[in-house]
């Protein structure tokens, strides 16, 4: 048994007025993770803008693009 299906065993067996409870719980962890999301993403852009590399703003078009990779789109 996966542990998803346990604790979905285990919120089956709890009483309704435990659910809210929980519920918030389970919320704050959601939370918790787009918490992290916009960090990891800030620290992304931080050491963008902070990478000395001269080139780091070029820019190619989509054709330019295929042809360095050989493919087409």
């Amino acid at each position: 048994m996966s542990e998803r299906e346990q604790a979905k065993q285990i919120i089956d067996r709890l009483p309704d007025y435990k659910i809210g409870n929980l519920l918030l719980f389970l919320q704050g962890m959601q939370f918790d993770d787009e918490i992290e999301d916009d960090l990891f993403c800030e620290r992304m852009w931080e050491n963008y803008l902070n990478d000395p590399d001269p080139h780091k703003g070029d820019t190619i078009t989509l054709e330019e693009l295929e042809a360095e990779l050989g493919i087409e789109i």
